[in-house]
């Protein structure tokens, strides 16, 4: 379905055509519609998959029909700055020629933007995004009017419940109108998300999208190996496909900070990004790695989703994670953007069952990469048999099988879902494309059946209510 097919008004498909957004997505699709129907929603959907245009579309498009004069309308929550600012990225080019106003609300900021955030909240942006223990501290210090919310929307809220935040988004619901429309997008339906449905949420729409298989630009393998001989791996692996603009994702905070301790002792330019850090310290190390001062970054799954970086070469798993899902989360963060990329996991004597499952989720086996003689023996690989460590078992090295490091999976997966980033209209971020990375572009719709808004074009207000020009024109 193309955009231009949906209940959008011109300004917004404008805005689109402008980003070379084409068609939509499966999770677009479907909530766009439900949305504009004014229901509640929870919809299941991984990232990638164009949640944020899902909601952001018909929402900024239904707040400019019936503007709330100098009252805050909307509310996005986000669990993370990084995707709190995203959000407000690709809601600054959705809304393009609209006369919407937003303001992101998070921490790790000095007192001039922290009052610039609570002007914003007093003075009634018509979107807020936001942080949940931010939004709280500003709540706190009273002046704040939330009762005129019209759409309260929770995005990755399994990844807000697993960072604590359950009390907090409660705590904010209290500020709301009990009229609202809530819309919640979780990439996974824990326990947890189905309780704090049913507390906020009233006869919801619910919506879910299948995981996508890897995209076949990425080339996945697999190195199995005891646990012990993993950092050795992956300084063989950093020797022989290189040790610039890598991810490596481990499965605690510990484990992060021990092996990148054990990588800048080795002369590895070496970031760490997990929980325990500060907000103006993660905003450095993200900034560091993206200026190429850090090569490689290790990290908790806080990386695997939310952040928008297109030239990652190779991510690695040291540990094998435990759903599909975070998987695909975390190997996505290669191959954007058209680009091509790769992807290694590290499977250890324990992580073996582990990934056999994966394997059954894929519908294929992942190459296996042949560890060079050095790195001495490796348990075979049986995933349906518990490995307990060297001398157990029959030994190999790689299964005795071999995969160039550049093989391809044997049976390659499209994945047809594709998320949808931008950062204006005018300058194109990572626009959604074909299989063959071509990009695809909206069909103009013709401006006599379409609703157009009653306001001036390319003007676009702030916090505070006054308009400034988007496009230069005097």
């Amino acid at each position: 379905m193309r955009f231009d097919e949906l209940e959008l008004s011109d300004d917004v498909l404008d805005a689109l055509d402008a980003m070379r957004f084409g068609d939509c997505t499966p999770i677009q699709e479907q909530a766009i519609p439900i949305i504009f129907q004014g229901r509640d929603l929870i919809a299941v959907a991984q990232t990638g998959t164009g949640k944020t245009a899902a909601y952001l579309l018909p929402v900024i498009d239904m707040l400019a029909d019936g503007p709330e004069p100098d009252a805050v309308s909307c509310i996005v929550m986000s669990p993370t700055r990084e995707l709190a600012q995203q959000i407000d990225r690709q809601l600054e080019g959705f809304s393009y020629y609209l006369p919407i106003s937003s303001v992101a609300i998070y921490g790790g900021t000095d007192g001039k933007e922290f009052s610039r955030q609570q002007k914003g909240l007093k003075n009634g942006a018509d979107v807020v995004i936001a942080t949940p223990g931010r939004l709280i501290a500003h709540l706190q210090l009273g002046g704040i009017d939330l009762s005129k919310v019209k759409y309260f929307i929770l995005d990755e809220a399994d990844r807000m419940l697993d960072m604590g935040f359950f009390d907090d988004i409660m705590q904010i619901v209290k500020h709301l109108s009990p009229d609202r429309q809530t819309l919640m997008f979780s990439a996974t339906m824990p326990p947890k998300i189905q309780q704090l449905a049913k507390a906020i949420l009233r006869d919801p729409a619910e919506i879910k999208i299948a995981v996508s298989r890897p995209t076949e630009k990425i080339a996945q393998s697999a190195c199995i190996c005891y646990e012990s001989q993993k950092t050795a791996v992956l300084k063989h692996l950093f020797k022989t496909m290189g040790s610039q603009k890598v991810i490596v994702f481990a499965s605690s905070k510990l484990k992060v900070k021990d092996l990148a301790k054990e990588l800048r002792a080795a002369k590895f330019k070496v970031g760490e990004m997990h929980s325990d850090l500060e907000q103006d310290r993660r905003e450095q190390v993200m900034l560091d790695f993206r200026a190429e001062r850090l090569d490689i970054l290790v990290a908790t799954d806080i990386l695997a989703r939310g952040i928008d970086i297109d030239d990652i070469a190779l991510v690695v798993n040291y540990d094998v994670p435990r759903e599909a899902e975070d998987y695909v989360h975390r190997i996505g963060r290669t191959a954007r953007a058209g680009a091509g990329g790769s992807a290694v996991t590290l499977v250890g004597e324990k992580d073996q069952r582990w990934f056999g499952e994966l394997e059954k989720f894929l519908g294929y086996e992942v190459a296996k990469q042949e560890l060079p003689e050095g790195m001495g023996e490796t348990p075979a690989y049986n995933p349906g048999r518990a490995v307990t460590g060297p001398g157990r078992g029959r030994g190999g090295r790689g299964n005795g099988r071999h995969y160039p490091k550049s093989s391809k999976n044997a049976r390659p997966q499209k994945n047809k879902a594709t998320g949808n980033a931008s950062k204006s209209p005018a300058t194109q971020a990572s626009a959604p494309t074909t299989a063959e990375g071509e990009q695809k572009k909206t069909k103009p719709s013709s401006s006599n059946s379409r609703r157009r808004h009653n306001h001036g074009r390319g003007k676009k207000k702030t916090e505070n209510g006054n308009t400034a020009s988007k496009n230069g024109e005097n």
